[in-house]
């Protein structure tokens, strides 16, 4: 029998499909998610206790970055694999910082974007689509984002905590191809990556992990390789680190650092 489907979800979603959106969404402590993606990532942190931390350090890594990339004075932001609002959404913080700054959302899931759509629905700076980032020539072609992001100008494009579902090199290597073709200079792309260096059994039980999620393993990088898909792009200090290292809060205690966490950085296009 198909349970009760809540509000904020669409009636043609199965609730019985876990989501690496919904999932990542109850790691963070959110609502917007159905028990098969509560009980994965209830196995998920079976398999390793540390991946709520690297989901909270991921999060925090994206409001650094869109701290940093506002005080910069970018006033647009694309975030391709966005997920499901939370606390601290790119658009707060660079709306803080920038009033009047555009954001566009995009994600593959259909309650990430029903979510932010509710969330948006006051803010007529901010939107969100249906898309996929992985074939990313259809939505740099999608109205909302043209209707809303002038590339002849500086734009932040995120991509965080997403490369690792991208399995086949030669399309991740189009997806930047492609956005460093469009990028204006002055513009940034801030990035995060699982990485496949690291403690051999930490790997197996990460392999193991994204597994559960989409059924197969996920592609995970080295530090080379993630640089590598950047081209071009001069990466701003502290350069592609350990997520802990990117600039962390003066103010807080140092998080301890973890590979497994993987990498990140902003790359700026000159």
């Amino acid at each position: 029998m198909q349970p009760l489907l809540p509000d904020w979800a669409a009636d043609d979603i199965d609730p019985h499909i876990p989501s690496p959106a919904r999932i990542y969404d109850h790691l963070l402590g959110g609502f917007a998610n159905f028990d098969v993606d509560r009980r994965i990532a209830a196995r998920m942190s079976r398999i390793i206790p540390e991946i709520p931390r690297t989901a909270r350090a991921n999060r925090a890594f994206l409001q650094r970055a869109v701290g940093f990339l506002a005080a910069q004075g970018i006033d647009q932001y694309l975030d391709l694999g966005s997920g499901i609002p939370t606390v601290g959404n790119v658009h707060e913080i660079a709306q803080r910082e920038v009033p009047g700054a555009r954001v566009v959302y995009v994600d593959i899931d259909p309650v990430a974007v029903t979510m932010s759509r509710r969330l948006l629905a006051d803010n007529p700076n901010a939107t969100a689509t249906h898309g996929d980032f992985t074939r990313i020539d259809a939505v740099l072609q999608l109205p909302q984002v043209t209707g809303f992001l002038d590339f002849d100008r500086p734009i932040a494009v995120l991509l965080v905590s997403v490369l690792h579902f991208v399995t086949d090199d030669t399309v991740a290597q189009h997806l930047f191809d492609r956005l460093r073709e469009i990028m204006a200079p002055g513009s940034h792309l801030a990035v995060s990556h699982l990485t496949n260096e690291g403690p051999p059994e930490q790997l197996d039980r990460m392999l193991a992990v994204t597994e559960q999620v989409t059924g197969r393993g996920d592609r995970l990088r080295t530090h080379d390789e993630i640089t590598g898909l950047l081209g071009d792009l001069t990466l701003v200090d502290p350069g592609l680190v350990y997520l802990a290292q990117w600039r962390p809060d003066p103010d807080e205690p140092m998080p301890e650092i973890r590979p497994l966490d993987g990498y990140a950085g902003i790359a700026r296009r000159n």
